[in-house]
């Protein structure tokens, strides 16, 4: 069957509008007042376009308004041509001086708290025309439909995004100096079993899903990992074990400042490759954006060449050699 295709000269540009609106405010009443148009004129758009393209955009449910498959589809490249639209026009209109932009990033909460500061200070003194707007929603996955560029927390996926990987994640034991210091000559399984584990939740995933995946990985199959306390955040669970109280399971790239400056010690050299990684996500249209295209290439420029991992303590005995 041949492929039918939209002549742009008949693009329904009012109720692409009203589309966009009612998909931001999950509402035909919210995005009606915002738009300053009638209910029902707002509704003959959205039923107009969805003529047009056989496809239905919205599944109305109890208390509800959920995007089909189709929406989700539509909305980030309905959202990304009127940006550049804006763009462009005001770029025009304020020819001859400076335009500021601004992009909307996402970051997961430990990579935005950790790194944020100093990763976009250091972008803006670069790029000072561009601000930032950083959101930092919790969980696993692909991003956010309304974000420029999105760094996020997953395993390896096929889609229609441009994905470049930042780092892959290795999660290593990491503990206070003192802690190292008082289990030297310990094994990996009584230095574990003789401290408290601080775990990092992760959706949909058992309350101690990374210390079990450890346990598995270094054949510490007596080992009890169901007991310690539970974090929301890996920032969290390094700053209790900052505090001189337990053993943390995270990334050392992440945590990598704190290990080379003595703050926390990798007592053995051991590491977990559960598959995920920090993975910078870039719509294909939105490449030819300037600032997009800035944000990107300096990030995976800053990334590129890696982060050092951090040596094991050397008065702690080594019982498993790194995989």
């Amino acid at each position: 069957m041949a492929k039918t295709t939209i002549d742009r000269r008949w693009l329904p540009l009012n109720a692409l509008r009203a589309f966009e609106g009612v998909a931001k405010h999950r509402s035909f009443t919210a995005a009606a007042n915002a738009l300053l148009i009638s209910q029902s004129a707002l509704s003959r758009h959205v039923i107009a376009l969805e003529k047009l393209i056989g496809a239905q955009l919205f599944e109305r449910r109890p208390h509800a308004l959920v995007l089909t498959k189709a929406g989700e589809h539509l909305l980030p490249a309905v959202m990304k041509s009127f940006d550049r639209l804006e763009y462009a026009l005001d770029d025009i209109r304020n020819e001859g001086t400076p335009i500021m932009r601004t992009l909307r990033v996402q970051m997961p909460p430990s990579f935005a708290s950790h790194l944020a500061v100093p990763i976009l200070r250091d972008f803006r003194r670069v790029v000072a025309e561009v601000e930032i707007d950083l959101v930092s929603p919790y969980g696993v996955g692909p991003p956010l439909t309304d974000v420029d560029v999105a760094v996020v927390y997953s395993k390896p996926t096929v889609t229609d995004l441009v994905r470049d990987l930042l780092w892959p994640v290795r999660m290593s034991p990491l503990c206070h100096p003192g802690i190292a210091a008082r289990c030297a000559g310990k094994n990996l399984h009584d230095f574990i079993d003789s401290n408290e584990l601080v775990h990092v939740r992760l959706n949909d995933m058992p309350r101690h899903h990374f210390w079990g995946q450890f346990a598995r990985h270094a054949n510490l199959h007596t080992l009890n990992v169901e007991r310690g306390l539970v974090f929301d955040t890996a920032v969290l669970a390094v700053q209790y074990a900052l505090s001189g109280e337990g053993i943390a399971l995270v990334d050392t790239n992440l945590f990598g400042e704190e290990i080379r400056t003595g703050q926390l010690v990798k007592p053995f050299d051991v590491s977990l490759d559960d598959g995920y990684g920090y993975y910078l996500i870039t719509h294909p249209e939105a490449l030819g954006d300037t600032a997009i295209a800035l944000f990107r290439s300096w990030l995976i420029e800053r990334f590129g060449s890696g982060v050092q991992a951090a040596p094991a303590a050397s008065n702690v005995h080594l019982a498993v050699s790194n995989n």
